[in-house]
This record gives structure tokens, C-alpha cells and sequence, in this order.
């Protein structure tokens, strides 16, 4: 019964009704990809519970995990794990909404110099905040704890917002830093997306001090905060890099039939608000409802409806050879760990895994051992492990 279940839910997901049945794709494959299953059988397991909703989610050398609580707690995960009490040094962030602490990574050095880097929303006077970005050395010995926690980004403006905070953290190749934004989920800051002046619905890309690499597509160029990478975009809650050609995806939060995969390239305008497909949650129109102008970017792919997609990763690892090249995606509102077989930029199919769990999916991770590991976003959040 239960095998007839998951299957009945992984073929209904292409026969609901799209949030938006006037739109059309800009080309063949575009949304609604038909359903490819991979034939791959997993166990589910439970590694950790009781975590007031998980955000994100890193491995270190040793196999343990850091993993933060969006109200403003990171965690120590031991193997077997057991959750250490929250670590001391963070800086101060309000949990609002959908603010608190959001992403966790490690430098690409981090054997080393033990650093640590997090995202999270910053106060400020009057009740305004906006996305940050700092960093730490994480101390192992004795009482888990970051020292020496030091800000190198602060979006601007800030806003009287609780929303769209975006907060994906990916390191490049280079050793670079991109961070991801959202658009704060206001008109004024929605407006601002594509305002070359400001941080807001903008990927930054960094150096790990919080300088600014001279080679950013507009460094030096008048009226361009020379952090920005690209702009237009809604809110990224999911990026990653491409295990072979090293550039950056992502997964943004789009309007109702609106959200996108993309591919993030230098200098490009990926056209929020002036383009999108979807509808507002409202049921309006958005502005004057173009899916495509010149010069803006088209997503590699969109779902309608809708998935709120949040967590990206690209599967490399042994133990699921048949998973090898896809792209896996966590679903809030699909409530589904989805999986895409790519043929080169071009989403081919679509798999949905977990959906039987009921359970919004936060972020999605390949751990060392080759196992995929996943956050799920409640009060009661998990860390759950597939693996065979």
C-alpha cells in the first residue's frame, strides 16, 4: 500500500494544475519535465531530531556536522548524532520571520585555519535588518565554541522586512566567496532588484576577508556596488557549484508558478521584477506580466506549480551510481526531495523522492561517505540520511 502511494504521488505531480494556465515556456523542456525515476533503492534514517527549524548544514573533515537553527543556534553533530550544546561566539541577529541564522560553510581551508563562515539577518535602528555574512575559527577542544567572529558582508539598503533573506553560501574554485541575497519580499525592496546600486535580489561574490575580487564582472564601473556578481533575482535558498564545469546554480523562490533554476554567469540580469512567470500570490498580475525581454536572462528551467524550492546539490558520490549527474532539490511547499537528470543544462526529467514523509524540505547535502543528508524544516526538524 504504501509503495502504491509514493507511486501515485510521483505521477500526480505533472498532472496538477499549473498556478498560472496562461503562461507559456520560452523554449522545449523549460517546466514541467516528464517524470524519470532512477530505480534507486534507499533507506531513510533519522541521525538527529529535535532541531527548531534547521537551515543549514556542513561537514567537517572527521565525518561530525555543523548544523544551525534558523532562531539562532548552531550545533555541534557528532557521528552517531548526538546534538552539542549551541556554540558561543555568533554575532547578534534577529529571528524574525523568516530571519535567524541561516547558512554555515567552512573555508576551503578550513584544515588549517579552522574558519567557519554563516549567514543571518542583522539588525538595525528602527526595526529594519538585512542578510550577513561572517566569519570565525570553530575551537574544538574543550567546550565547542567560535572565536574571534568577524562580519564581512552586510546587505544594503536594509529594510523593515521579515522576509526574502536568501543566505546560500558557496565557495568557488578560486577560494572566492558567493553569497546569495533575496529581495527582501516588499515593493521597495523588490524594486531594487535590479538597481545596480544596491545589494538587494543580487549573488555577491567576495574574497573570504569580506574584500572585493578585482576581477567581479563590474569592478570599477560608476554606480555599481562592485560586490555584485549578477542581479534580478527573487530570493535564492539553494546554490551550488557544477562539479564539472564549476559554475554556479542556483534555486530562487519565484512568484506563484514562478520558480526558477538557473545557471549564474558574470555580469548577467536574471530580470525580477521586470520579468517572470508566475502570478502574484494574490492572484494579480505581475506589472505587465512579461516573461521574456531582451537582454534578460531566461531560468534553465521553472517550476508551475510551484515547489518553494530551498537546498541544491549536485550528487558525485559511490554509493548511488545511478544518481551520478543529478541535481537534487528540496521542496517546502512540494514537501519532496526532487531529483533532476540533466542532459548538459537541460533538465531531461524529474523524480520525487520523500514525498510520502509529509515534510518540508530545508536543505539537501552529500555527505563524504556518499550518503545524501537532508534537513527537514520544522520545530521539530530532523537530519535525516539516505543511504542503502
Amino acid at each position: 500500500m504504501l509503495a502504491l502511494l509514493i507511486a501515485a504521488q510521483l505521477a500526480a505531480f505533472n498532472a496538477a494544475p499549473p498556478n498560472d494556465p496562461a503562461q507559456k515556456p520560452a523554449f522545449a523542456g523549460q517546466t514541467r519535465a516528464p517524470e524519470r525515476r532512477a530505480g534507486v533503492s534507499f533507506e531513510v534514517t533519522t541521525l538527529a531530531k529535535g532541531l527548531d527549524h534547521p537551515w543549514g548544514l556542513a561537514f567537517l573533515p572527521d565525518g561530525r556536522m555543523l548544523v544551525t537553527e534558523r532562531p539562532g543556534r548552531m550545533r555541534l553533530v557528532e557521528t552517531n548524532g548526538r546534538l552539542s550544546a549551541p556554540l558561543a561566539g555568533l554575532l547578534p541577529l534577529v529571528a524574525v520571520g523568516q530571519g535567524g541564522l541561516l547558512d554555515v560553510a567552512l573555508d576551503p581551508d578550513f584544515a588549517e585555519n579552522s574558519l567557519i563562515y554563516w549567514t543571518y539577518s542583522e539588525p538595525q535602528p528602527g526595526g529594519a535588518n538585512n542578510t550577513a555574512a561572517a566569519r570565525g575559527k570553530l575551537v574544538l577542544n574543550g567546550t565547542p565554541r567560535i572565536e574571534g567572529a568577524t562580519r564581512i558582508f552586510s546587505q544594503s539598503p536594509s529594510l523593515n522586512s521579515i522576509r526574502h533573506f536568501g543566505g546560500r553560501l558557496v565557495f568557488a574554485r578560486d577560494k572566492t566567496l558567493f553569497i546569495t541575497t533575496g529581495d527582501r519580499s516588499i515593493i521597495e525592496g523588490r524594486m531594487q532588484a535590479r538597481n545596480p546600486d544596491g545589494l538587494i535580489g543580487k549573488v555577491v561574490r567576495i574574497n573570504r576577508d569580506g574584500s572585493i575580487p578585482a576581477d567581479n564582472p563590474h569592478v570599477g564601473k560608476p554606480g555599481v556596488r562592485p560586490e555584485i556578481w549578477s542581479w534580478g533575482h527573487r530570493n535564492i535558498q539553494g546554490a551550488a557549484l557544477h562539479p564539472q564545469t564549476g559554475e554556479l546554480w542556483e534555486v530562487e523562490h519565484g512568484t506563484r508558478g514562478g520558480d526558477e533554476l538557473n545557471i549564474v554567469r558574470a555580469g548577467k540580469d536574471y530580470g525580477w521584477p521586470d520579468i517572470a512567470y508566475g502570478i502574484e500570490y494574490n492572484g494579480n498580475k505581475i506589472l505587465d506580466g512579461a516573461r521574456a525581454k531582451p537582454g534578460l536572462e531566461q531560468p534553465a528551467y521553472y517550476w508551475d506549480p510551484i515547489i518553494a524550492p530551498s537546498g541544491l546539490t549536485f550528487y558525485t558520490g559511490a554509493m548511488f551510481p545511478a544518481w551520478q549527474g543529478s541535481l537534487f532539490v528540496g521542496g517546502l511547499k512540494s514537501t519532496a526531495l526532487i531529483r533532476l537528470t540533466m542532459d548538459g543544462e537541460r533538465v531531461a526529467g524529474e523524480e520525487r523522492l520523500l514525498a510520502d514523509l509529509g515534510e518540508r524540505i530545508r536543505d539537501v547535502r552529500q555527505g563524504p561517505d556518499g550518503a545524501l543528508y537532508v534537513l527537514t524544516d520544522s520545530d521539530e526538524g530532523r537530519i535525516l540520511r539516505l543511504a542503502r
